[in-house]
């Protein structure tokens, strides 16, 4: 009888004194964690080899291509299991941009900063002639566009044409700061944290008013006229200071339906308006050489993971997205997203953790394009709460970064309030690196980044919030987006915290909560039609990579 005493009571002391040993293990692991990135970090070796080796990385290029590869080999070297790239449908060719050069010849010699449109033809060789400026008529109905155009038509042929006026950029008195104040971090992500102004609804058009066309028809419509009209090259004011340059994409996807376009900074947009103005000619000079890969309708997610143990068939997901825009290497936008991620992954495999959940790296493509690598992954393992696959009940979160290099201050979580409590909670140790904590949301609106194809579906999906830095101001999507914007401690800081948040929500006994069937948000009507599909891998092509014929 005493024995069975001393055994009863040996267990109450042992079941009282769990929770203390687990505190203490956890405060042992976050030690091991901070430690881990302070002596052995490979986060700005990561961050070189997808921005300076590899970058840009525009999705169906193979130069996204060559980085998703090499984050397979590199994670399997750090021992993470069952990395593949996994392929979905992208539907448009691959292009690159191999060549630009963009010089005034006439009245003064001198180079223009320019930045390739994507997805747009090459010229044919270099080619040489007079600017025209073509100042186009605000919101025009089709009568009216087509009736200027075909004024228009005579003086565009065999120019080079300046669309649009020049924009005025004022000087900025007032530069916005690069960290977020501390106010700011509560008002964002803290436990009263205050939402976001609900914008003003849309007015109501007058029907009786003439309809209209929408910027994108305008564009279109130009891109069409001016091929058709025999324009050589198409120039837009990039319309930002200091010669910060973003350059998208054709909407079309189509290098046949359009001119040779680049996008100029503003200052040398100005410069020749101003002098055109004088009545004085122009003379321009461009050479561009793009080069489109029929193998770029297939692109690719990059997937790995640390198996987890009793809980192995739950998962719990961290990533950001692979693909950039082609006018830099894309460094803060998204390379150390990706490199923050697969560092936080790496941390916990070298330090031997047995989670009980897998935890699973994804690197998404497409993101810039509409998040169709991320909205492709969801659809083919978990699909949505309206039609779950067997993953979906299983699923555990997602952490997403892109905002930048900046400090995390916060997190926002998909669900009820208590999955938001959660995070809060295990976001407490950061508090001295300047962490506030996290708002729940019930937005399943799809935009932002790939956090929300998660959300979209009822999952949820969290996006870590940073200091701006420069990211608004100067990086994001421009010809600044380089290596050296990078603020590294800031990100070694990123990486700990994501560690031990994926860790954490992998050892919890329950996944984060999620809304009851009768309280989950409606799902936008529109995201159905905008879901990409996964697709088989691509069959081999007989044009091999690097030699496909440049679109002269």
């Amino acid at each position: 009888m005493l024995n069975r005493r001393a055994v009863a009571l040996g267990l109450i002391v042992l079941m009282m004194c769990l929770p203390l040993f687990a505190q203490t293990s956890d405060k042992d692991l976050l030690a091991r964690i901070r430690q881990e990135e302070a002596n052995n970090s490979q986060i700005m070796k990561t961050e070189h080899m997808l921005t300076d080796v590899y970058g840009p990385r525009l999705t169906g290029s193979p130069n996204h291509k060559a980085a998703a590869e090499w984050a397979i080999k590199q994670m399997t070297a750090w021992g993470l299991s069952n990395a593949h790239l996994e392929p979905w449908d992208f539907g448009h060719v691959g292009w690159l941009n191999e060549r630009l050069t963009a010089h005034m010849i006439s009245p003064i010699k001198d180079v223009l900063t320019c930045e390739v449109l994507a997805w747009t033809p090459s010229t044919r060789g270099p080619v040489r002639a007079k600017a025209y400026q073509m100042i186009l008529p605000e919101r025009p109905s089709q009568e009216q566009l087509t009736s200027f155009f075909e004024k228009e038509k005579a003086k565009v042929r065999g120019r080079i044409v300046l669309a649009g006026k020049h924009t005025i950029v004022p000087v900025n008195l007032n530069p916005p700061p690069k960290r977020l104040t501390d106010e700011q971090a509560q008002q964002r992500f803290g436990s009263n944290a205050r939402p976001f102004p609900t914008p003003s609804p849309t007015p109501t058009p007058d029907p009786n008013a003439p309809k209209l066309l929408t910027n994108r028809q305008i564009d279109e419509q130009l891109d069409t006229f001016l091929k058709d009209s025999g324009a050589l090259v198409r120039a837009n004011d990039a319309g930002r200071e200091f010669r910060q340059i973003r350059a998208f994409n054709n909407r079309t996807f189509d290098v046949n339906k359009t001119v040779p376009t680049v996008v100029m900074s503003n200052e040398d947009y100005g410069r020749i308006t101003r002098i055109l103005a004088d009545g004085t000619d122009v003379i321009l000079e461009f050479d561009i050489v793009n080069r489109v890969y029929p193998e770029g309708k297939i692109s690719y997610n990059t997937v790995a993971e640390i198996p987890g143990t009793d809980k192995a068939d739950e998962v719990i997901m961290l990533g950001g997205h692979l693909d950039s825009w082609h006018a830099a290497t894309g460094a803060t936008d998204n390379a150390i997203g990706c490199a923050i991620m697969v560092e936080a992954a790496r941390i916990l495999k070298t330090l031997g953790v047995k989670p009980r959940r897998t935890i699973r790296v994804a690197l998404w493509s497409g993101e810039e394009e509409g998040l169709l690598g991320s909205q492709a992954y969801v659809k083919e393992h978990f699909g949505a709460f309206e039609s779950p696959k067997p993953g979906y009940e299983k699923f555990g979160g997602y952490l997403n970064i892109d905002s930048g290099t900046g400090r995390v201050r916060g997190a926002g979580v998909f669900g009820p309030p208590e999955g938001a409590n959660i995070m809060r909670k295990i976001l407490e140790p950061f508090k001295d690196d300047g962490v506030v904590g996290a708002t729940a949301s019930r937005s399943r609106n799809l935009g932002g980044s790939d956090n929300t194809s998660f959300s979209n579906a009822g999952l949820p999906g969290i996006g870590m919030g940073q200091d701006p830095i420069e990211y608004g101001t100067n990086t994001w999507h421009t010809n600044l987006d380089t290596y050296e914007r990078i603020l590294e401690d800031d990100v070694k800081k990123d990486a700990v915290e994501v560690a031990w948040c994926v860790y954490q929500l992998a050892m919890r006994d329950d996944l984060l909560p999620r809304f009851a069937r009768d309280q989950m948000p409606p799902r936008p009507s529109e995201a159905a039609a905008t879901t990409p599909t996964p697709a088989k891998p691509a069959p081999k092509k007989s044009v091999k990579r690097g030699t496909s014929k440049p679109q002269r």
